[in-house]
């Protein structure tokens, strides 16, 4: 038996207890988005967005993650000590958080809105002519779609759908059948809009708009007659939505996730937002109804929904309150009026997204497509969006007489029913439609043709760290790599055929595949890399991902970096490893680029003295990514490609001071400030993301 070194003691003490809290780490992202807001240099709409999509992530978070923690109001279990502590962490930082943001709404964007000439009117602020023109809208628009529900034991609470706005209202007084029922409830429909704005001729110069809760508040009494209104307020809860279905006991998948999304919107209440002024019967008596605890209350000042503030920024026109328009390059690397297939013959393609388009990967879909000497086309298809063409494109290769396969991931989180209406229209024309693996999300994305060409079949691959969707490809940092790589084109042929077939774990040349190799390999790489330090070689690591959870990887890289390996990690999001702890990871530096566009390239490079290597891959490192999820990695071999992606994706995001944000030793989170200089002349530093974008702008001149 082997007895651990006190170094190894301390390292596995450390292990047990030293990783910071996923969720509040996932929080602490937020306030970081949250920060876009605060900034007077960003364009007033593009602030207001920026507060629209923290609303959207902690929707989110609730619906998803905070569901983990027992949120009901009796527990079937008494907590822990540690989970219990766990659970007022979290709801202590999700409600700094939501204040963090009302008070950014109340304090800083409105009034600045205000100055500029654009206002939400509340009922109180609005004349005598835009009372009457409210109210008359009230009537034509609203009030006929409205069906305020009194409770009694005939009519008890009714469904209410999540993140739905409905109105609770405390009556006085005898209803038509002289009973004296005091609650009712009214839902207020989705399809009305959430912002209105008011007609030129009692708006003046300005822009003025009302809210859809303003107008239903300014004769809510009117919905009650003969009846005295009291206490009332508005009301939104968050449900849990994550789809159960059990795979291994359903015959058809995609039945099932159709039957669950009827039922989501249905789930376990996790939330309960309140007007700032509801009164403690009401809250108390919708904590009731819900089964909620105090702690899940949160009382906010404003819209219970600022997610639906999106509307206004549609609503006004002014350009200059928006980042200037960006018009993505083609990929630099296409020749005009040449065959993409002939290209790839002379070497890879590196498509850098968004700052090179999407169209490029649609390119080569098309030419695929109406390319007669096209035999097959295989797709795997985890996010691509309602309307898409390409799968317009698949749609028109099965026309074409092309053998089309397509993996579709039914259980694409909030994607799933875009998902399964595009797999039955495949299906109903002719293409092989597969679900890919029970109990594991296919989350890999890649593309294979397979072309004539003479005696032989050769084959093209297209790689990607993001999904086939063209909307978010405009906004979504992503890396396309296509290649005709005979082994890494077998070794994608190879991954298809294991979803379709499901045949023994493949060996492949290549490609790293999860939840078989991927992870076991990343630690052997990990582990070469502070071997190679161990013997004297300077060493490196650095890694860019959205997420970094998983702690098998985790403590590869603190040992790694104990043995002296200098790795940076530039985590978007949640990151469990704390950065520069002393005695633990003193060469481990993490920091986090927060820009106008969402990063989301995976890039993983490895140095040891003269040697290094570099993957692209679609997985973050997550326990869920490596064991749970079809995932792949995939080498760049190309040198020129390879200090392409090492320069503006790592290199370039490490010199990032001004969208960049850096962990401390306590896990807290502070912005980069740029390196001291002795030189009197002062230095614009601008941020990685506007060096790309000024990069590919001139290579377009």
């Amino acid at each position: 038996m082997q007895i651990p070194t006190p170094a190894q003691e301390k390292l596995t003490t450390y292990l047990s207890t030293d990783w910071l809290d996923r969720d509040l780490s996932l929080l602490a992202f937020n306030t970081r988005v949250l920060d876009w807001a605060k900034r007077t240099d960003v364009p007033l709409l593009e602030r207001l967005r920026y507060l629209c999509i923290v609303s959207s992530n902690l929707d989110e978070f609730f619906e998803v993650r905070a569901a983990l923690y027992t949120s009901l109001a009796k527990p079937k279990a008494a907590l822990s000590e540690v989970d219990a502590q766990a659970q007022a962490s979290l709801s202590q930082a999700a409600h700094e958080l939501v204040h963090a943001q009302y008070a950014l709404y109340n304090d800083a964007l409105m009034p600045a809105f205000a100055k500029a000439g654009v206002r939400i009117l509340s009922h109180s602020e609005r004349n005598a002519d835009q009372r009457n023109w409210v109210k008359n809208y009230f009537e034509r628009e609203v009030r006929p779609l409205l069906l305020p529900v009194g409770l009694d034991p005939a009519h008890p609470f009714p469904q209410v759908a999540n993140k739905s706005l409905n109105f609770i209202v405390r009556l006085s007084g005898k209803d038509a059948f002289g009973r004296d029922n005091e609650i009712a409830i009214v839902k207020v429909p989705r399809s009305l809009p959430r912002v209105i704005q008011l007609p030129e001729k009692i708006s003046g110069r300005r822009l003025l708009f009302v809210s859809i809760s303003s107008v239903i508040r300014s004769h809510l009494e009117e919905l009650f007659p003969g009846r005295v209104m009291g206490e009332f307020s508005q009301f939104r809860v968050t449900r849990h939505s994550d789809l159960a279905v059990d795979e291994e006991d359903v015959k058809n998948l995609r039945t099932a996730l159709r039957h669950g999304l009827v039922h989501r919107n249905f789930g376990q209440a996790i939330r309960l937002e309140v007007s700032e002024g509801c009164s403690q019967y009401l809250s108390d008596f919708l904590l009731h109804q819900f089964e909620l605890p105090l702690s899940a209350l949160y009382r906010v000042h404003g819209p219970v929904n600022l997610v639906r503030l999106n509307q206004l920024i549609d609503l006004i026109d002014k350009p200059k309150w928006l980042f200037p328009p960006y018009q993505a390059s083609f990929p630099k690397q296409f020749k005009a009026n040449a065959s993409i297939f002939e290209q790839l013959h002379a070497g890879d393609v590196l498509i850098h997204q968004p700052y090179e388009s999407f169209d490029g990967v649609l390119a080569f879909l098309r030419e695929a497509v109406r390319d007669k000497h096209v035999l097959a086309i295989k797709q795997t298809i985890y996010r691509t969006g309602a309307d898409s063409e390409l799968m317009e494109l698949l749609h028109e290769a099965v026309q074409r007489g092309k053998e089309v396969t397509v993996v579709v991931e039914l259980k694409a989180r909030f994607d799933e029913e875009a998902n399964i209406n595009w797999a039955e229209k495949l299906e109903y024309i002719g293409a092989q439609v597969v679900y890919g693996v029970v109990g594991l999300k296919t989350h890999a994305k890649m593309l294979l043709v397979s072309r004539r060409e003479g005696r032989f079949i050769r084959r093209y691959a297209h790689l990607s760290t993001g999904n086939y969707n063209p909307k978010t490809a405009k906004l979504y940092t992503d890396l396309s790599h296509l290649t005709s790589d005979t082994k890494i084109t077998q070794d994608v042929e190879t991954v298809f055929n294991l979803l379709a077939n499901l045949s023994k774990i493949p060996r492949l040349n290549k490609l790293m595949l999860a939840p078989f190799h991927l992870q076991k390999n990343l630690i052997e790489l990990t582990k070469q890399t502070a071997q190679a330090a161990h013997e004297g070689q300077k060493c490196r690591i650095i890694l860019k991902m959205n997420t970094l959870t998983d702690e098998s990887l985790m403590a590869a890289l603190v040992e790694a970096g104990q043995a002296g390996v200098q790795i940076d990690l530039i985590v978007r999001g949640a990151c469990m490893l704390p950065a520069q702890r002393a005695g633990f990871t003193d060469n481990i530096r993490v920091r986090s680029i927060i820009g106008r566009f969402l990063e989301h390239s995976r890039v993983f490079y490895f140095a040891s003295g003269k040697q290094e290597s570099l993957y692209l891959s679609s997985a973050d490192w997550m326990n869920r990514n490596m064991l749970r999820r079809v995932e792949l990695a995939w080498p760049v071999e190309d040198p020129k490609l390879r200090q392409r992606i090492f320069h503006e994706c790592l290199q370039t995001y490490l010199q990032d001071h001004v969208d960049a944000w850096v962990m401390h030793a306590n896990g807290q989170y502070v912005r980069a400030t740029p390196p001291k200089s002795r030189s009197a002349t002062v230095k614009v530093y601008t941020s990685a993301q506007q060096q790309l974008m000024t990069l590919y702008a001139n290579s377009k001149n």
